[in-house]
């Protein structure tokens, strides 16, 4: 539970999103996400706009193209749906490629993708440039209840605990010659697990219990009390305050 409990998503350094404020940057995510969300899928126009913006958001990170391409490969799982709307899709069909896909499909698609990569983009960026403990201290400037705040805090900080001692314990399995790649050799991995919530379940109250006897009450201590200054909410309010003028276009027309 030391050193730092810093999180592998985020990529120090000191540019203009660095700089700004965690509370304002939360904001400013969350309105953009929501103009991407509520624009119609048809104007293609908007989006490419989007796509500007979040460019723009990204090199102004400093965290770099290739980085953030990278980290979108996580949502490829979740998205894989969306390539086969187009053969179940109902309705009028087009020709593509000598194959004869749902038109509706096709708009399907290009709804899924586009939304959920600026999406993922816009929390890439986020979680870049903003530690955790930042994180959760704009929420709580954000007045979300200390109670969420506090559970989020320590999810993130029990996260790396308990995947270092998964990591330890498949060495100690591995050292003892069992390297499990198979279905029919799962059961190990089902004790070994059993074993972890055990474990991680003690180790939770042995914490509880020593907080408490340092004078614990239910809110972390705050080291730094700086909060958004006006060219913090100036700085990030300009891609949203674009993306929201997108949007409205996009919604009246």
């Amino acid at each position: 539970m030391g050193a730092g409990h810093t999180h592998d998503l985020h990529v120090p350094g000191d540019s203009i999103v660095h700089r700004t404020a965690p509370e304002a940057k939360l904001v400013a995510a969350f309105v953009f996400v929501l103009a991407v969300a509520v624009t119609p899928r048809r104007e293609v126009w908007a989006f490419a706009g989007y796509a500007v913006l979040a460019v723009v958001w990204v090199v102004a990170s400093g965290i770099g193209p290739r980085r953030t391409i990278t980290r979108l490969a996580v949502i490829l799982p979740f998205i894989t749906f969306a390539f086969f709307l187009p053969f179940i899709g109902g309705g009028d069909t087009t020709d593509v490629a000598g194959f004869e896909l749902s038109t509706e499909g096709l708009w399907g698609t290009w709804n899924v993708l586009t939304k959920a990569v600026l999406g993922a983009t816009t929390s890439i960026v986020l979680a870049s440039t903003t530690p955790v403990p930042e994180i959760v201290r704009g929420l709580e400037r954000l007045r979300m209840p200390r109670l969420v705040t506090g559970i989020i805090s320590f999810m993130f900080r029990y996260l790396g605990v308990i995947t270092a001692e998964l990591g330890r314990m498949r060495t100690a399995m591995i050292a003892r010659g069992h390297d499990p790649r198979w279905l029919w050799q799962a059961k190990p991995i089902a004790s070994s697990a059993g074993a972890m919530f055990v474990r991680s379940y003690e180790r939770g109250e042995r914490v509880h219990a020593a907080m408490l006897a340092r004078g614990f009450r239910g809110t972390m201590p705050t080291f730094d009390d700086r909060r958004a200054e006006p060219t913090d909410w100036l700085r990030a309010a300009l891609i949203p305050a674009l993306a929201v003028s997108l949007a409205l276009g996009g919604l009246l027309t």
